[in-house]
């Protein structure tokens, strides 16, 4: 978890100028921020997660309160936290009131809860954020624009949420492609293309703060870097370059990465109401006998060790999930949110980790976790594990000729930039609903660096498929020596 501070530098009048703090969590690629105010010890938070403990840990420590809460939109790819962190504090929740009755908050009965609209002003001592209605990603969309009224009269920055990113737009097809309401991402595009038109009055030097950074699946080319200026990317942000509305729809809607299935659920949790969590629930340790027991039971079981840990001694009905910067993404494809999940887990804190990232995507029944005993009492009931088999490309290349099949679970986008010829693609989050087109016989897996291929092989192998070996270079690998040898 990244926490880094940019606080705006102390003003003449007493060095109480405003505090920016951002916070960003890389396995979601998400980045929330606390805005503070020192000469009235009140701040706000935008696009919480549910890991509140941080934002309330930071104010304390610049001796602040946080008093008001919000955020850019309902979020399609993590459970805010905007409602635990204003139960936590008893903060006033300013939520959007843009968008049709599709897209409105159903639990504004909650205590302090205030509706915004486009206009209105959000004021905590010298912070002055104007909401601005900034709809296409969805439609109850807004973003923040932030004066220090103690420095200038004049805007800072915006806060973009899934509006606009470094290098990119948010996409508009997440309420067609994730949630399944159809006809939705033509439409969305468009009016993304005139939000985006729209803001054409605002300033060239005000900072953009956006949600998400490199790796959200909010949009297919965010960049790196933390933040950027309206200039910069009216300059570099083909998003704001094309000026044309159907090129611009033709653009946004081509090349996006499949939407999470977890995705559909996260509007849904947000739009009625996260759960109040009431603090982190770690799970309890079991022992052995219990994991045989719900092992023969067939309950969900998730190994999060490393990979290769995972690979070297696989137990089958047993999914393997890797702890990691991926883990949010992988789990939120493979895991129901309807079954109590059991970790297995080099130590306690593995185990802790692991239950409170799952809680970022609302998979919040995490109800116990296994030790390493786990493993020696697989291996008294059903014998000795045997590790994955292991292959490269050419290894690989030469069973297919030989009758296996070459198993490629990377993306669609990925796909399409190519492929081997003959091979079998199935993405691997999509495995668990398209077990009847996995081909019988032996199979080799890939993906693009091999993250991804351990975790797909896991899912066949809970689904009986054993025949099952891996390509851990991935398309990295094969790519890379197809170049060398075109260059000999």
């Amino acid at each position: 978890m990244e926490r880094s501070g940019s606080d705006m530098p102390d003003d003449a009048n007493g060095g109480k100028a405003v505090i920016l703090k951002r916070f960003y969590h890389d396995g979601l690629a998400q980045a929330s921020y606390l805005l503070g105010c020192p000469g009235v010890g009140r701040a706000i938070v935008i696009d919480a997660n549910r890991d509140v403990d941080q934002y309330i840990e930071a104010a304390e420590a610049e001796g602040l309160q946080i008093t008001d809460v919000t955020e850019t939109h309902i979020h399609a790819d993590y459970v805010s936290g905007s409602r635990e962190l204003a139960n936590r504090t008893g903060a006033t929740m300013h939520m959007s009131d843009e968008g049709d009755a599709d897209w409105k908050y159903q639990f504004q009965d909650d205590p302090n809860f205030r509706l915004v609209k486009n206009g209105d002003l959000i004021e905590v001592g010298a912070i002055k954020l104007e909401v601005l209605h900034s709809p296409g990603h969805t439609p109850e969309h807004i973003s923040f624009v932030l004066t220090d009224t103690v420095a200038s009269s004049q805007p800072l920055g915006v806060f973009s949420g899934d509006f606009i990113f470094v290098g990119d737009v948010g996409r508009p097809d997440l309420l067609e492609r994730a949630a399944n309401m159809l006809g939705t991402m033509e439409k969305g595009a468009r009016i993304l293309h005139q939000s985006l038109q729209s803001i054409a009055n605002l300033p060239d030097h005000m900072i953009v703060w956006p949600a998400h950074g490199a790796g959200s699946a909010c949009g297919k080319s965010l960049g790196g870097v933390p933040q950027s200026t309206l200039g910069y990317e009216r300059l570099v942000n083909w998003g704001m370059k094309v000026t044309s509305e159907e090129k611009f729809v033709d653009e946004v809607l081509s090349g996006q990465p499949e939407p999470p299935y977890y995705f559909k659920e996260m509007k849904r949790i947000n739009k009625v109401g996260p759960p109040i969590l009431g603090g982190r629930k770690d799970p309890a340790q079991l022992g052995s006998g219990e994991f045989l027991r719900l092992l023969k039971e067939e309950a969900l079981i998730v190994d999060v060790r490393r990979k290769e840990t995972s690979m070297q001694q696989p137990m089958n009905g047993v999914l393997a999930v890797p702890l990691g910067k991926d883990f949010t993404q992988w789990a939120g494809w493979m895991l129901p949110f309807d079954t109590p999940i059991h970790l297995i887990a080099d130590s306690k804190a593995q185990a802790d980790e692991a239950a409170m990232e799952l809680t970022m995507i609302g998979l919040d029944d995490t109800v116990a976790w296994f030790g390493p005993s786990a493993v020696t009492s697989y291996s008294a009931e059903f014998g000795s594990m045997t590790p994955v088999p292991q292959a490269t490309f050419e290894e690989a290349l030469q069973a297919q000729k030989e009758g296996a099949t070459i198993l490629d679970v990377r993306g669609l986008t990925e796909w399409t930039d190519g492929h081997i010829e003959g091979a079998v693609h199935i993405q691997y989050g999509t495995l668990p609903n398209r077990l009847d087109e996995v081909p019988s016989g032996k199979l080799y897996v890939h993906c693009n660096s091999g993250g991804r291929s351990p975790v797909a092989i896991s899912a066949l192998r809970k689904a009986g498929f054993t025949d099952v070996v891996n390509i851990p270079g991935g398309w990295e690998e094969y790519a890379a020596s197809t170049s060398q040898a075109a260059s000999v």
